[in-house]
This record gives structure tokens, C-alpha cells and sequence, in this order.
């Protein structure tokens, strides 16, 4: 594997802007999707930290950018958090006006020249995998013969993930916006999603068919789920969750300071910086950023922070 080639369930825990690009493009057939709400309610009990600053506290609650329709992650210490914070922290901005700027990013970077399609760059094997995968994923087509091969492999991703009955409207983030927009709050963001999608980008377009192949197969001979990933969540495993994390990166482990290590320090300072101004923060970021020894918390910790959580 070439080192962008992200496992699945990874790039769905690491961008947030990932899952504002695809929310409602993909739905899963109408049959399944209503026999997965009939199922009765999952009460999930994420793991929330408590950051203690000089002057502020923070409350850190792990994100999931995709979620299934009967999945319930409210419980008591995380809505008395919601009620206490006045300043609302994401990964990226979560206004509308972000949507249209992504949507011009895609449209600068992600398409192929006028009059290439996409078949016509495969070679005969990797058709084959193209071939396989939009049966797995029941994908439209004719919706990725524009696009460059990294954008279909996302679209691809995306595509298994609801089948699987996940939805990137239902994400946490997307859920905790909502409810922070009726309340009288400042919001802000610590990154940009342009810088958030340039990390899903190939570095290296010679290397982008090869990536694309490589991507393909991974998600034909899917060894991570993101159903193992979300139960960890759900359960409050934070053990568990880095462990999967690890697991996912194992075979490419230069993918995980990029994706995750590099963004948790530069997250960390720009919290430090909050953490010193008086407010309440309720910070919402993906859930693979906050466990395990490398995570936000346990950077906080280390630069001396009280933190209480797991």
C-alpha cells in the first residue's frame, strides 16, 4: 500500500469535511434502511473528558462522522456539558457557507479533464476491482466516470458505509451543531477543510492509479469495520478504540502521523491557547483523536493539564 492509501474506517474517524462532502449524496436502499430503523435503540455512553484550565474548562466528547439511525449517544454528563459550554470547538467550520467551498475545492481538485472518464484509465485487472466494487457498494456509475481516481475511491468508501447503514447526516458532529446553533454560543474551528481534504489527496498524481488499486482491493478484503470501531465508541473503550486504531494503521504506519499524530499536536496548542480565556468549551472532534497515549487528552495531561475522563 502507498502511504495514502488510508483503511476505510480511519478516514471516516479522521475528517470531518470528508463526511460534510458526501452527507446526503449516497443513501442506502430504501428496503434496508427501514429495516434498520425498525430496530430498537442503541444507548451508546461515549467516553467525555473534563480539561481544566487556568481560567476556562473544556469538555472533549469524541466524535463519529457517520452513524446509524437507532444509535442514541446523549446521556446525562454529556447534555450537562452541552448546556454548560458558550463556545462550540469542531474539527473544521460546520456553517453552510463551508459546504459551497468544499464543493469548489472538489471541483478544482477532485474532476477529471473535460472528455476523460475514469474506465478508460484502468487498466484490464483494475477494472475488474472497479467492476467489484460498484456491485459492493451499489454506487452509481455514471457518478464517478468524471472524477479523478482518488475522489471515486471516497465516493467508493462512502458508498460501502451506507450499505453497511451508516449516514454522515447523523454524525455526532453534525448532531452537536444542531443543537448548539439554538443556543446563544460562539463557535470555532481548528482547521480549514481544504486542509482536511489535501490530506485525502494524493501527494505524488503519478502514483494515483496505483493508490486507487491499492484502495480498491482494501476495500474489497475490508479487515477493519467500522462496526468495530463504533461499538468500541459506543462502550466507552477507549482501549480498545486506540487498539483498532493501531490495527488499522499497521500496515502503513506512515499514514498515522500525517492523519492523526501531526493534527493532535497542533490541536493541542490551539487549545492551550483557549484553555487561558474565560469560557466554557464543548469541543467535538473525531473519536480516533482523543484515545491512546498519542491522543488529545493524554497530550493535555502531559503539558501538565488536570484532565478527568478515561
Amino acid at each position: 500500500m502507498t502511504e495514502k492509501s488510508w483503511c476505510k474506517a480511519c478516514v471516516w474517524f479522521a475528517s470531518a469535511a470528508f463526511a460534510v462532502v458526501f452527507a446526503g449524496t449516497l443513501r442506502a436502499e430504501p428496503a434496508a434502511t427501514a429495516a434498520a430503523i425498525a430496530h430498537s435503540p442503541v444507548q451508546a455512553h461515549p467516553a467525555l473528558w473534563v480539561v481544566h484550565g487556568p481560567r476556562s474548562t473544556a469538555y472533549l466528547l469524541g466524535s463519529i462522522h457517520v452513524l446509524p439511525p437507532d444509535m442514541q449517544w446523549h446521556t446525562r454528563e454529556i447534555d450537562a456539558a452541552l448546556r454548560a459550554a458558550d463556545t462550540f470547538v469542531f474539527e473544521i467550520p460546520m456553517d453552510e457557507a463551508q459546504k459551497t467551498k468544499i464543493q469548489e475545492f472538489i471541483k478544482q481538485n477532485g474532476m477529471l479533464p473535460p472528455g476523460v472518464a475514469l474506465p478508460s484509465l484502468l487498466t484490464a485487472d483494475i477494472r475488474k476491482d472497479y467492476a467489484a466494487a460498484l456491485n459492493l457498494t451499489h454506487v452509481n456509475p455514471e457518478l464517478l466516470t468524471p472524477m479523478r481516481p482518488w475522489l471515486a475511491l471516497l465516493m467508493l468508501e462512502t458508498g460501502m458505509v451506507t450499505q453497511q447503514h451508516y449516514s454522515p447526516d447523523l454524525g455526532v458532529d453534525r448532531q452537536v451543531y444542531a443543537y448548539a446553533l439554538k443556543q446563544h454560543v460562539t463557535f470555532r474551528a481548528l482547521e480549514t477543510p481544504e486542509q482536511q481534504l489535501k490530506l485525502l489527496m494524493p501527494e505524488d498524481q503519478s502514483l494515483e492509479m496505483q493508490e486507487f488499486d491499492a484502495g480498491l482491493k482494501e476495500l474489497l478484503n475490508e479487515t477493519l469495520s467500522v462496526d468495530d470501531l463504533v461499538n468500541a465508541w459506543a462502550k466507552g473503550d477507549t482501549r480498545k478504540l486506540n487498539d483498532l486504531m493501531n490495527s488499522g494503521f499497521k500496515e502503513n504506519p506512515k499514514a498515522e502521523k500525517p492523519l492523526f499524530d501531526d493534527r493532535n499536536r497542533a490541536w493541542v496548542a490551539q487549545l492551550e491557547a483557549m484553555l487561558k480565556q474565560r469560557h466554557v468549551y464543548f469541543v467535538t472532534v473525531g473519536a480516533g483523536h482523543l484515545a491512546g497515549p498519542k491522543g488529545v487528552p493524554s497530550l493535555l495531561r502531559r503539558d501538565g493539564y488536570k484532565v478527568d475522563g478515561p
